[in-house]
């Protein structure tokens, strides 16, 4: 007797770029970042402090504004730079950043209130992907320059001499 089998095929797995994997962190912190900010307008008493020219203890000015969208272009450039940057400085660029922005992020449970569950949450969350960016970064993957590489890179290379 004759058993049939069929095996499935397994699903490719290819390593994504460090760069990417920036990239999309960045991304997520962006979307993530704009829905907490979103979502908090349905806090109650807030929507009628903007009417009224306060965000949180802020009055609404040109300054308040253009901070904010400072604040807010820095994580946006990050998507950008992640891809673009060499690696060297994309991954000073990526431990700088995401290490300034963890107080940053961490700032934004003062005035929380009730409503500390939605800002816990809201922070934990930002937390773990600034994590993985800086972990990402940390351990990006190193290779051994080759004397091709150095003096493409306009490095003097000494010959190796075969019986030193």
């Amino acid at each position: 007797m004759t058993t049939r089998t069929t095996t499935r095929p397994l699903l490719d797995s290819p390593p994504i770029p460090v760069q990417a994997k920036l990239a999309a962190a960045w991304t997520s912190f962006m979307f993530f970042y704009i829905y907490v900010d979103y979502l908090h307008l349905y806090k109650p008493g807030v929507v009628s402090d903007i009417l009224n020219g306060i965000v949180f203890v802020f009055p609404i000015s040109v300054t308040f504004v253009v901070t904010t969208l400072a604040l807010l272009a820095v994580p946006m450039f990050m998507v950008l730079l992640s891809a673009a940057l060499p690696p060297r400085a994309n991954r000073i660029t990526n431990l700088v950043v995401a290490t300034l922005y963890v107080p940053f992020t961490v700032y934004n449970v003062s005035g929380a209130g009730s409503w500390w569950p939605f800002y816990v949450l809201a922070i934990v969350l930002e937390c773990v992907l600034l994590a993985f960016i800086l972990r990402t970064a940390w351990t990006w993957p190193r290779t051994l320059a080759t004397p091709a590489d150095l003096t493409a890179a306009g490095r003097h290379v000494e010959p190796i001499e075969a019986n030193r």
